[in-house]
């Protein structure tokens, strides 16, 4: 009788923390940074993502986050951010950057993803991704000229100091308005990422209104 007293009152414990756990509200899909980072554009809701071009991850969200980009309103400015962890991160980011420098990146941006993911090349020598990018009415000589230019030694440490205010770990991340951090994981997959993403968005264009009156 004992034994059977003992077990019922582990069962009515037992039941009473899964409630207790039930009741509790799940935790939020994205962090809100302790330090909010100032966005690219003053006036402007920020969407950053953050991205590497060897990330099949990213590469996967390149057909859900590009027609979403596209119909974003006027009063939001997306902005990409080559993740910059060593090695091939730090050459590929390089390449993106110098891409954006010259004006050429949004044209060559799709080519390039699938150079590295599906032809499985590395494009990690600037000379080769010279060569590659040559195919794709990128201009060589003005490539590696770029490549190697202060002006893109500058856009590097900033890239990189962007990404520790954002205290990323891993790509895909994105940034709403330098306040809140999420990645396709945690929001619960690419569609659903998009979605918080308005989420946030509509969150700080309510805010701003109201600071405004």
């Amino acid at each position: 009788m004992r034994n059977l007293i003992i077990s019922a009152a582990l069962v009515a414990a037992s039941l009473f923390g899964m409630t207790a756990q039930a009741a509790e509200a799940p935790a939020a899909p994205y962090v809100e940074l302790t330090n909010p980072v100032a966005v690219a554009v003053p006036g402007k809701i920020e969407v950053v993502e953050l991205f590497w071009y060897g990330c099949p991850h990213c590469y996967a969200f390149e057909p859900v986050i590009n027609p979403w980009v596209e119909k974003l309103p006027s009063d939001v400015n997306f902005v990409r951010i080559p993740a910059m962890f060593g090695g091939p991160w730090d050459a590929h980011g390089q390449m993106f950057l110098t891409l954006e420098a010259m004006g050429v990146e949004s044209k060559v941006h799709a080519a390039v993803f699938n150079a590295i993911q599906k032809e499985h090349k590395k494009l990690i020598d600037k000379n080769d991704m010279a060569d590659f990018l040559a195919t794709q009415g990128v201009d060589k000589d003005k490539f590696l000229a770029t490549f190697d230019s202060f002006a893109i030694k500058g856009k590097i440490v900033q890239a990189k100091e962007l990404a520790k205010k954002y205290e990323i770990s891993g790509v895909p991340t994105m940034i709403v308005n330098g306040k809140y951090r999420f990645d396709v994981g945690s929001a619960g997959g690419a569609e659903q990422a998009l979605q918080l993403a308005d989420k946030l968005v509509d969150k700080e264009r309510a805010a701003n209104k109201a600071a405004a009156n």
